[in-house]
């Protein structure tokens, strides 16, 4: 690989330090000794241990690193893997699968700045909280066509193997970034589509000016970014919604154009942000982007950020977030992605009313449930940005009309009501204009050029414990719950399934992650989301009267439901109602304002007027918001929990339909700093994301087949003499070429259809393929070359006859030239040719008058 740099100037070499662990340790200390991992408390989680001697299940252990002594259970005692297996990049070769062994292994590789390692059949990141120099044009070069096992892990290889199935195969693919909240889904999210833009790129055109498609799909992160992107306490730059980019190649392997779907947006975020966290990233970048002048005289804000209470809930100022940098990426990327000036303008007025509207303080009247705004400047601001008549738009909000069986009645708005309706007003706009971007991003990225298949790329929220968990948490736990569902059962129970179909034997194993039970508790008929929607109909349901019932339908009976004890909540705010045990731990929700979120009501009022407001791009936006009947808005009523199950249903359908790749993303530590690792929380973390499990059955397993006509037709050159001329079985040929192979029963198995592999062994047939391709082409070779060597030698080997021959003449001249008699030779030699001469003219006359005589006869 050459020095070359690439465009952040970094060499080869300089991504190399990333990539490549250091060399494994001497056996030396090794040899001869027993040493293991013994689980202590703290972040270290193991302790290096040698095990000096053993009677029963006790034994007399060493800590290496302290050189204390102490006794030990040995059932607690975890063998460790020889030196040689330091740095492993794939787990599943250890000797050794013990969580010890594992966390080992990926702490050493972290903490020698190499944050991707294979475990078996995908890849684990671990966020390094640090940018490295292994994202660039030279590193993507060099991934480009390799097999996984020819370079160190990485994304870019995931990517590669994703777009080659592709091809090969003609299959969708789908690539899921699955982990928890702060693992660097997002980022990795995006250099995955970094991958696919640049291998699939066109050739520019001369003379071309137009943005490709490629340049596009990067750009839409800025964009999708600021306004779907927030703080949060693991996090300073989380997805708060869940999207699935589909990048579609054509029938060249090019890229033909892309799309984006989304999922479950947080706009709650919108509204209400928790002490430690922030609201979306694009107001913030409003404030610190934009001039004075235009942000006080176009957008009616002040420059005070904290004089808006939608953005002073938590903090304003991120360190890691360099606003106005991102304000100016932004500002590129809707250019890139051909938005006009009138629509970010209209985007910016929008924002900018939501703060304002947010900001109205209202006064409960004393003679009836009305209230009354005491700062009327921001309604007539929010009416001014938003082009509605700021009178009705007061009305609206405090007296709207609603309809009484056949009569329109005005009817008086508490000041509870009045807040609520605010609140679901801007998260309704902000909403509306997050679904505008995405299907802008998308019209920019479709060119209409013919699309064959698609890599997707599937980056949604991770799993979420808070202190306080509330209905958007479960909804994002739910989604989590069935991700993880899917990767156990294309991991597990299709393998197993596969096995059984193929009539190959196999010892079942029970691996303990069945979630189907936690889903049905959440998603099945009287299942706590079913219930949710069934109690938004009743008039006079609360929130309580919904928790009353989900306890006495679910506790004691349901195995994944509880309801906590009196002292775990004692002294907590909002303390859970109840607890479900998911996948990644058990999670207390409280159910305050249920209700009220999943049926999500809006005022019919207020968006009749954003429907026939002056602004194009709002009047677009709430274009479908017709006043309906009682009747038609009883057919058309969609809770919240319904069109999330619905989106949910429509994603898991989405991701069956492809071959899946899965990379999971690990959280090291609590704060955020590079290098540091917390064992428990890796462990937890490699526990429910199945990655342990993983190991066993890729170890156990057989994860690689072939069907056996291409198996024959790909490696029938390792046994050609061994295999009869003339027509034969694939399945027969497939037979001899593994017994010429070598391979034991153990190593592989024979399918119905399709031949099964250990782990490793079809990288072996690959390279003895590649092996015996290279000593045909180059005997090949050496016949050709011998027989140019030949013809050469023969024309050298005349050339050098010439030469003796001329050497010869040359030295006898210099010898001769100086000799009397030579030069006597010389000046006779003339002479004796005349004499020569007259006698061969006497013999012509001789044999003239003879011939002469003849002729007279």
């Amino acid at each position: 690989m050459s020095a070359k740099k690439g465009a952040m100037g970094a060499t080869w070499e300089d991504s190399c330090k990333f990539l490549y662990g250091p060399k494994a340790g001497a056996a030396g200390d090794f040899a001869g000794k027993k040493m293991a991992w013994l689980p202590i408390p703290g972040d270290d989680g193991f302790a290096k241990i040698e095990i000096l001697k053993q009677e029963g299940d006790d034994c007399q252990v060493n800590l290496v690193e302290t050189g204390e002594k102490r006794t030990a259970n040995i059932n607690d005692c975890q063998p460790m893997n020889p030196p040689k297996f330091e740095y492993c990049t794939d787990m599943s070769l250890l000797s050794y699968l013990n969580e010890g062994g594992i966390f080992y292994n990926l702490k050493a590789r972290y903490q020698a700045n190499i944050i991707y390692t294979y475990s078996g059949l995908f890849c684990i990141a671990v966020n390094p909280y640090k940018r490295f120099p292994i994202y660039t044009d030279i590193v993507i070069a060099a991934y480009r066509g390799k097999k996984r096992s020819e370079l160190p892990p990485h994304i870019f290889s995931i990517a590669d193997n994703a777009y080659s199935d592709m091809i090969q195969n003609r299959e969708n693919q789908s690539i899921l970034i699955t982990g928890e909240s702060g693992a660097g889904k997002t980022e990795n999210t995006k250099k995955v589509i970094q991958y696919f833009a640049s291998i699939g790129a066109l050739p520019a055109k001369e003379g071309e000016n137009k943005m490709s498609v490629e340049d596009q799909v990067v750009m839409c992160n800025p964009v999708l970014e600021a306004y779907g992107n927030a703080k949060t306490v693991r996090n300073d730059n989380s997805s708060r919604f869940g999207k699935f980019i589909r990048v579609h190649f054509g029938k060249d392997a090019k890229l033909s154009s892309a799309d984006i779907e989304y999922y479950l947006l947080e706009k709650a975020r919108m509204t209400y942000q928790n002490p430690e966290e922030r609201n979306f990233h694009i107001f913030y970048q409003i404030f610190k982007g934009l001039e004075e002048d235009y942000l006080k005289g176009t957008l009616l804000l002040d420059t005070d950020q904290n004089a808006y209470k939608f953005l002073s809930n938590g903090v304003v100022e991120v360190p890691s977030q360099d606003d106005v940098e991102l304000w100016k990426e932004n500002e590129e990327a809707m250019v890139i992605l051909n938005f006009t000036d009138d629509e970010k303008y209209s985007i910016l007025k929008l924002m900018a009313a939501c703060l304002l509207f947010g900001n109205i303080e209202l006064k409960q009247n004393k003679r009836d449930e009305g209230c009354e705004i005491t700062n009327p400047v921001f309604i007539e601001k929010t009416a001014a940005l938003l082009q509605i008549p700021s009178a009705e738009f007061a009305k609206s909000l405090l007296k709207p009309r609603v309809k009484v069986g056949t009569e329109m009645v005005t009817k008086s708005q508490n000041s509870e009501q009045v807040y609520f309706a605010t609140k679901a007003l801007c998260k309704a706009i902000f909403e509306r204009v997050f679904k505008w971007l995405i299907g802008k991003c998308n019209l920019a990225l479709d060119t209409k050029k013919p699309r064959m298949n698609f890599c997707g790329v599937l980056d949604i929220a991770g799993f979420e414990i808070f202190d306080f968990n509330t209905f958007e948490q479960l909804c994002i736990n739910l989604t989590n719950e069935r991700l993880q569902q899917f990767f156990n059962h294309h991991m597990f129970i299709l393998e197993q399934e596969e096995y059984k179909k193929e009539g190959i034997v196999w010892a079942f194993i029970d691996f303990g992650l069945d979630l189907e039970a936690s889903i049905e508790l959440m998603e099945k008929p009287m299942g706590i989301l079913p219930m949710l929607d069934e109690e938004c109909v009743f008039p006079k349901a609360t929130d309580m009267t919904y928790k009353d019932k989900v306890i006495a339908q679910h506790n004691k009976k349901h195995p994944k439901l509880s309801i906590p004890s009196i002292k775990s909540i004692k002294g907590i705010e909002h303390p859970p109602h109840f607890n479900i045990h998911h996948y990644a731990g058990v999670v207390g929700y409280n159910v305050e304002d249920w209700l009220t979120k999943n049926a999500d009501p809006l005022n019919d009022n207020c968006l009749d007027l954003f429907r026939k407001s002056s602004m194009p791009y709002m009047a677009e936006l709430f274009a479908d918001c017709v006043p309906a009947g009682p009747k038609e808005r009883k057919k058309t009523f969609q809770t919240m929990a319904m069109m999330h199950r619905r989106s949910l249903n429509e994603l898991m359908g989405m991701l069956n339909s492809t071959y899946p790749h899965f990379i999971r993303c690990l959280v090291p530590n609590n704060t955020k700093t590079p290098g540091k690792v917390e064992a428990e929380l890796i462990l937890h973390q490699l526990r429910c994301n199945g990655v342990l499990e993983g190991i066993r059955i890729v170890r156990q397993g057989f994860p690689n087949r072939i069907a056996y006509p291409e198996f024959k037709q790909r490696y029938q050159i390792l046994a050609a003499s061994e295999i009869p001329t003339g027509f034969i079985e694939a399945k027969e040929a497939t037979a001899i070429i593994c017994k010429s192979f070598g391979l034991t029963e153990d190593e592989h198995k024979m399918g119905n259809t399709k031949v099964f592999f250990r782990c490793g062994i079809l990288g072996r047939l690959e390279d003895k393929r590649d092996e015996r391709i290279t000593e045909i082409l180059t005997a090949f070779q050496a016949i050709a070359r011998g027989w140019l060597a030949r013809k050469i030698y023969k024309k050298l080997m005349e050339q050098r006859v010439g030469v003796v021959v001329l050497q010869r003449n040359i030295r006898q001249h210099f010898v001769l030239r100086n000799w009397p008699w030579w030069k006597l030779f010389t000046k006779v030699k003339p002479l004796l040719s005349i004499a020569r001469q007259e006698e061969e003219i006497r013999e012509k006359e001789e044999e003239m008058k003879k011939a002469m005589e003849e002729a007279a006869e």
